[in-house]
């Protein structure tokens, strides 16, 4: 960085401070501001006790009992009950009030929250409720006992029945699925909707329990998720709060955390959602947001059709989410596997058609997750060992060459003749054969596969539980060494995993900058000696940032690091420098009658420098 540069950034910095100082606010200005918010706030709380008092008003107005003339009055008022629907995968607690789901526990998967398995809704969080708009009145599940009928271990039907009027809805949890048949559908009351009532409202809220060890790590891979219609899966932010109303119709909508999800499903679509997403206040209360959802589907007033629903209540696991899609109205197309989140495009591609398949493969070999891991890791290494190795190879070649450069930097001394310096160089290059950008392009192919893991690992439900040497879940972060305060960036706790990635990435920075060093002369080299210092920086970086990551995670990525440490040893140890050079020799000696040909990054450097020295000379 020369002088000029430094004195611009300077002068800026006094321009943005100058003018950041000119345009505050007078003392005076202030004062008015002040009087002003504290106006709006008496007007905003005079606004809000109105609001309250007319409320209150509403509710002294109304009566204390149902209209006995109402439509089922009877059903109004009554003794709960509950009814328990099971399979080998999921034990679901329905209420005679209201009719719905109030608990759904996943068997086979163990909670850290309390003894048993894990409870994906409970009646304290967890609210359903269906409701139809009648001419004077509304149909709404949730005021209403329900008579259990036609129960079995995995069926129901709870029917509130008044007077030849009916209202029925029916659960089938499938055998050997976490895959609920709802179906909802009245008798008797076709005049008591209107001709052109043909939908049902249903309201769904759930307040999203803490699964996991880290409420963070966890948060990030939770969200509000929606299918819509011929246009794929969108959802809402995991870590700030978000409301949307899509405008197109809804295959499915689902609550999920990081491992399992709640997705309900309409045969018939939905329409007219608004969905929310309300992140919790309160870290430390056990809860990550509230999701809410309202929706619209079809409704046949005649009760001749009924209105079908489906809900999947279990873990995000891509294959069974994936043979789950093929119980649905929409089949495979439903993409119930898109709630495990493998990346964009490119590195859900890779993931999907490569990775997934290897650690399955390992998986099924009845291998111990940390195994699985280091040998996914170095199928992996071995995968991108030719790129690694070309990698390596371009920067060796320009390692030899350096000597030649340097005299060629001896050549062009003054800061004018940069230009003329630039093409000297490349113009070396290309006698030897050498591009400058050939260590770059391997390393740009190694990149999507490092990010893909990325994506993979975290939300990878078979580490859920896994120990491995010092970590007790390769899906949430080791704790080893922890104390009781939170510290600022850190936390809470020391990742042993997570240090020991920053470790192997601090040697991998310090070879890789020895390697460029090799690369560049004169200004160029003084540049990069500032830029090693902020390379350095990123393994700092890197630990604040996952040392609350799954501890599977930095397990990879410090194995992948220590194989690259042992490869670039052992490339250096094979690599004979005076031999490498003997053979750009006489690559130089068989191709200096060649025609020059030049072409991609090379061909417009040297076009720019040659327009840039016509225009000095028209100067």
């Amino acid at each position: 960085m020369d002088k000029n540069t430094v004195t611009g950034f300077i002068l800026i910095a006094l321009v943005v401070i100058g003018f950041s100082w000119y345009s505050q606010p007078s003392r005076e200005e202030l004062e008015a501001m002040a009087l002003q918010d504290s106006i709006a706030a008496v007007e905003k709380q005079k606004q809000e006790e109105a609001e309250k008092a007319k409320a209150a008003a509403v509710v002294a107005a109304s009566p204390a009992t149902p209209d006995s003339t109402s439509l089922f009055f009877a059903q109004r008022s009554g003794e709960e009950q509950e009814i328990v629907l099971e399979n080998n995968k999921v034990r679901l607690t329905l209420s005679t009030l209201g009719g719905t789901i109030q608990n759904a526990e996943i068997l086979g998967y163990k909670s850290r929250n309390h003894e048993g398995d894990v409870l994906l809704m409970t009646r304290k969080d967890a609210q359903m409720t269906f409701s139809l708009a009648g001419k004077q009145e509304n149909i709404i599940s949730s005021d209403l006992y329900f008579t259990p009928t036609e129960q079995t271990d995995s069926s129901v039907t709870m029917v509130a029945e008044q007077d030849g009027k009916c209202l029925a809805i029916s659960y089938r949890l499938r055998p050997d699925s976490y895959m609920v048949d709802i179906s909802l559908r009245t008798t008797g009351l076709d005049g008591f909707f209107a001709p052109n009532m043909k939908a049902m409202d249903i309201s769904w809220t759930d307040r999203i329990m803490q699964q996991e060890k880290g409420a963070d790590f966890e948060n990030r891979y939770s969200s509000l998720t929606y299918m819509r219609k011929d246009k794929g899966v969108k959802k809402l932010s995991e870590t700030s709060d978000e409301t949307k109303s899509p405008e197109e119709a809804l295959e499915w909508v689902a609550f999920k955390n990081q491992f399992f999800s709640a997705v309900l499903i309409a045969s018939q679509d939905f329409t007219e959602a608004q969905l929310s997403s309300t992140q919790e206040a309160d870290k430390k209360s056990g809860f990550l947001k509230t999701y809410e959802a309202q929706l619209k589907t079809f409704f046949d007033p005649t009760g001749s059709k009924p209105t079908e629903l489906q809900m999947y209540l279990g873990p995000n696991d891509f294959h069974i989410l994936k043979d789950h899609s093929k119980m649905t109205a929409y089949g495979s197309e439903a993409d119930l596997d898109e709630l495990v989140y493998l990346g964009w495009w490119i590195f859900r591609f890779i993931n999907r058609w490569s990775i997934l398949y290897i650690f399955d493969w390992l998986k099924h070999a009845g291998l111990p997750m940390g195994l699985v891991l280091f040998l996914l890791t170095v199928i992996v290494k071995v995968a991108v060992w030719p790129t690694q190795k070309k990698s390596y190879m371009s920067s060796a070649k320009m390692r030899v060459l350096k000597p030649k450069l340097d005299d060629l930097a001896k050549q062009y001394p003054n800061p004018d003749q940069a230009m003329q310096k630039q093409q000297a160089m490349m113009q070396l290059y290309s006698q030897y054969g050498v591009s400058p950008m050939g260590g770059c392009l391997p390393m740009l192919i190694q990149a999507p596969i490092w990010i893909a893991l990325f994506n993979f690992i975290p939300n990878a439900i078979d580490l859920r539980g896994e120990s491995f040497l010092w970590a007790d879940d390769l899906s949430a972060y080791d704790d080893l060494i922890r104390w009781d305060s939170d510290l600022w960036l850190i936390g809470n706790h020391l990742s042993i995993f997570c240090l020991l990635f920053s470790a192997t990435n601090l040697i991998n920075t310090w070879i890789s900058m020895r390697q460029q060093q090799n690369q560049f002369t004169g200004e160029q080299a003084q540049q990069m000696k500032m830029m090693q210092w902020m390379m350095y920086l990123m393994p700092l970086m890197f630990f604040f940032m996952f040392n609350g990551y799954s501890s599977g995670l930095s397990y990879y990525y410090f194995v992948s690091g220590l194989i690259s440490i042992l490869t670039m040893w052992y490339l250096r140890w094979s690599t004979d420098d005076k031999k490498l050079l003997a053979g750009l020799e006489a690559y130089r000696e068989q191709h200096k009658n060649d025609p020059k040909k030049v072409s991609g990054l090379q061909a417009r450097l040297e076009a720019l420098q040659k327009m840039q020295q016509e225009q000095a000379k028209r100067r």
